[in-house]
């Protein structure tokens, strides 16, 4: 039976791109569930599916993340992972719906559950903003606030991989991957354009611009994340994140991976801890490898 996947809202929970990927569980909030369920729920998850990994943006409010780690203490279950990401919400969206594909893998829980901090590499997560005055989690000039107060500006931000800002309709463009992806698309307030390309106005500069420049294999729409409006400072927004679509290639990459031995509760893991226990490799005098270091290298679109 696969490994449980877990996100901590229904937003997060994107489509399948098959009939065979499961759903993701959603746990919910401290304001809407009594922590009496909440341990009868996981409770009976972890007794179904032997494990869970959760998986939430580390902006998540503070009493959502006690609650995770309350259920797990109180629990005592070394089979409940949390992992907070350091990524927008449509993102974290995405990179649950590829730990979901390969959960029905034969990779073991540990491996999994470590899979996110590699595959999270591989995201490039952004948004199209009508104003940075209140963005805090992506480094923005002087002049950038200034201008975000012009009437009509829009901004093109990339938080993820490495954080990038330019002015929508500048000779300046955010850099593409450097392989084949689609990409997801969450509208806000900035628009409800339809997509297209001729006539489109800025609100479609996603879809009508973004999109085709960066080769994307095809674009899918999705409601916005209720923490979206919040982690990118305004409500109007259009944010989107590309990904690799092919179940094989994910496969191929976490396969690729040397693997260790936890040695305080044995999970098997990559990369430089254990996501179950957060103990760190012990490998004497050896340096860990981190992730950004064992990154595969993927061939050009």
């Amino acid at each position: 039976m696969p490994t449980a996947i877990a996100v901590t809202g229904r937003e997060l929970v994107l489509p399948p791109p098959d009939g065979q990927t499961p759903s993701a569980v959603v746990l919910r909030p401290p304001d809407a569930q009594s922590l009496d369920d909440a341990l009868a729920e996981v409770g009976t998850l972890l007794d179904q599916q032997g494990y869970l990994v959760v998986l939430y943006p580390a902006a998540t409010p503070a009493a959502v993340v006690r609650r995770l780690h309350t259920v797990r203490s109180v629990l005592e279950s070394g089979r409940m992972a949390l992992l907070p990401l350091e990524l927008p919400p449509l993102a974290v969206a995405v990179l649950a719906r590829q730990l979901r594909q390969l959960s029905i893998s034969d990779f073991s829980p540990g491996v999994l559950a470590c899979a996110a901090r590699l595959l999270s590499h591989y995201i490039h997560a952004g948004a199209l903003l009508g104003s940075v005055a209140k963005l805090d989690r992506v480094p923005v000039s002087l002049t950038s606030h200034v201008k975000s107060w012009v009437p009509g500006a829009h901004f093109a931000v990339l938080a993820h991989p490495t954080p990038h800002l330019v002015k929508v309709g500048g000779a300046t463009e955010l850099p593409a991957p450097g392989y084949a992806t689609s990409m997801t698309i969450a509208r806000g307030q900035l628009g409800s354009h339809g997509y297209g390309g001729g006539g489109a106005g800025r609100d479609d500069w996603v879809t009508g611009a973004l999109a085709p420049a960066w080769g994307v294999r095809g674009v899918e729409e999705v409601p916005l994340p209720a923490e979206s409006a919040r982690w990118w400072g305004t409500p109007k927004l259009i944010e989107f994140a590309a990904a690799i679509p092919d179940l094989s290639v994910l496969y191929q990459l976490v396969a690729s991976v040397r693997r260790e031995e936890c040695h305080w509760c044995g999970f098997e893991l990559i990369g430089d801890r254990c996501a179950f226990c957060s103990c760190p490799v012990a490998r004497g005098d050896e340096i860990p490898a981190l992730l950004t270091s064992q990154r595969p290298a993927l061939t050009s679109r």
